[in-house]
């Protein structure tokens, strides 16, 4: 009772942290996209078709989308929303063909958007939005796009430095770009993105490994499952002997290596681009739980939304670090 009431007192002060919750609106579109049809109101539409998105598929990053600067909030919940169309078409595909397909949907519209086309479509316009109020760098869309097509094959990473590279090109690349919407192109913010970025990305892995194996599939790296002596057939199983958890921890240890990284400079880091780097408060939050349950990945507790952490995403924008 307590952590839930903590836990709603804590979402309470985020919407009061992020003042003007109720999206502003964009400015009215002009040129082929107002042709096609998106007027003002219509544009609204796609920032609240955004932001609802994000907050049913990703909804850590739309807590965390709401403590950042109300000139950053729209263009992060419009990255985020890419971010989530495109993680959604391997889980939604059952032939690569049509993956491929919708893959390539969304690199047309990133051309269409630098080229100022936008395709009818409520996320991409809001993309054209935020390309347009920030200059977003188009490379890095492309990263996101082909490291995701790349990922469509049903294989395991070969080793732990395969699933570094995919979380670099996805989950840093959507770093960098929420920094470049704060405004900030820093060399000492791009470091520390890019280890946040694989951190998220091997978390994002372990959290998904229950999942997947109800699915008989397991994405975990090869090489540290073979140093233990674990077969894929472990984990579909849901084993939990020693030499399992320890492939766990091991995995485990390497994201946390990655953000003790990134903290080791962050007197170089802006302190404008803290906000982007709020994430790292949901993956302190699943290690220590993984801590408390001696990495046992099948553990009930590690399935559970965290009721508090509104509260510890609060407090950590007050108290400006990441």
């Amino acid at each position: 009772m307590a952590g839930s009431m903590a836990g709603s007192m804590a979402r309470a002060a985020l919407r009061r942290a992020a003042i003007g919750r109720r999206l502003p609106r964009p400015p009215a579109l002009g040129g082929r996209a107002a042709a096609a049809g998106w007027s003002g109101p219509a544009a609204g539409g796609a920032v609240q078709y955004c932001a609802e998105l994000v907050r049913k598929r990703d909804y850590e990053g739309f807590l965390c989308s709401l403590l950042l600067p109300v000139e950053s909030r729209t263009s992060a919940f419009a990255l985020r929303a890419f971010n989530v169309e495109l993680a959604q078409i391997k889980d939604s595909i059952t032939q690569k063909t049509t993956g491929l397909m919708r893959m390539q949907f969304w690199r047309d519209a990133v051309e269409d958007i630098y080229s100022d086309n936008p395709p009818h479509q409520p996320v991409a316009t809001e993309l054209w939005r935020a390309v347009k109020r920030h200059n977003l760098t188009k490379r890095w869309f492309m990263k996101i796009i082909d490291e995701r097509e790349k990922n469509l094959d049903d294989r395991a990473y070969r080793n732990i430095q395969e699933l570094e590279t995919y979380a670099e090109n996805t989950q840093s690349a959507l770093l960098y770009l929420t920094l470049e919407t704060l405004g900030v192109r820093d060399i000492h913010a791009d470091h520390a993105a890019s280890h946040i970025g694989k951190a998220q990305g091997i978390v994002t892995c372990l959290r998904a490994t229950p999942y997947h194996c109800t699915r008989q599939k397991v994405f975990l790296p090869m090489d540290i499952c073979m140093l233990h002596g674990v077969s894929q057939e472990d984990f579909i199983r849901g084993k939990q002997e020693k030499n399992v958890r320890d492939v766990i921890y091991d995995i485990a240890s390497q994201a946390h290596i990655h953000l003790e990284h990134a903290r080791s400079f962050s007197k170089k880091v802006p302190v404008k681009a803290y906000p982007a780097f709020f994430c790292t408060v949901a993956l302190d939050d699943y290690l220590h739980n993984m801590r408390k349950v001696d990495f046992n990945i099948f553990h009930p507790s590690l399935q559970k939304k965290s009721t508090l952490l509104p509260l510890y995403l609060y407090i950590r924008s007050w108290k400006k670090t990441y």
